[in-house]
């Protein structure tokens, strides 16, 4: 297990491997930003994902949509570091549209009977827990956790992996179609990010409770865990 972390702040759009920004650099208070309008334009497109998994025929579309808000989820984060942009704002809708995301691609699959109502309730079930965990650190004036890199490749595989079973809902034929590789490859994208959610999740909760044990102290917002 990590150490008790201090609170810090950290790039919006980590790349995962557990760096912090370096002391001198700054969390501004700005809201007009690049790395901001683009996770924006993210949360925008979340009602529009959602609404592209449940019409007929639209599945190739919501892949596609949520492929280019993946790449606009690197993008702010590069920008962000390169620029020096990386403000508290950012810190806020990045994870927020993670979440939505999910939320709105596990809602959407299981309407459609794509994915059991069971798996809904594991990965929506972490959340809740994480949620209770960050209500108490509230108390002690931390709003957040340091992310760790075990949540972003969560986060990735489940964004990948739900949508990649819309393109394994097609017609099969004889032989290995295209369908039969994208639900072996979403599945597989899917057990694997539920693991490392709740992996994640248990780091988290682990680093809370060292949190919570220690003497309170002031320090900077951290940033969200994911």
């Amino acid at each position: 297990m990590p150490e008790t972390p201090r609170p810090s702040a950290a790039p919006e759009g980590s790349d995962g491997s557990g760096a912090h920004r370096d002391a001198e650099d700054e969390v501004s208070d700005r809201i007009l930003t690049i790395p901001n309008l683009l996770s924006f334009l993210r949360l925008l497109g979340v009602p529009l994902f959602l609404w592209l998994i449940l019409v007929p025929q639209a599945d190739t579309a919501a892949f596609v949509l949520l492929a280019l808000s993946g790449v606009t989820d690197w993008l702010d984060g590069v920008i962000a570091r390169a620029t020096g942009a990386t403000s508290r704002l950012g810190q806020l809708l990045d994870p927020l549209a993670d979440r939505l995301y999910i939320v709105a691609t596990l809602v959407g699959l299981a309407l459609r009977a794509i994915i059991p109502w069971w798996l809904v309730v594991v990965i929506v079930a972490r959340d809740l827990v994480l949620a209770v965990v960050l209500a108490r650190l509230k108390r002690r004036g931390i709003t957040g956790l340091p992310v760790h890199y075990l949540g972003k490749a969560a986060t990735f595989c489940l964004m990948w992996g739900f949508p990649i079973l819309l393109l394994g809902t097609g017609a099969t034929g004889e032989g290995l179609s295209v369908a039969d590789v994208a639900r072996d490859l979403g599945w597989a994208f899917a057990i694997w990010g539920t693991a490392l959610y709740w992996w994640a999740g248990l780091l988290y909760l682990e680093q809370a409770r060292r949190i919570l044990a220690a003497p309170a102290a002031p320090g900077a917002p951290p940033a969200h865990a994911a």
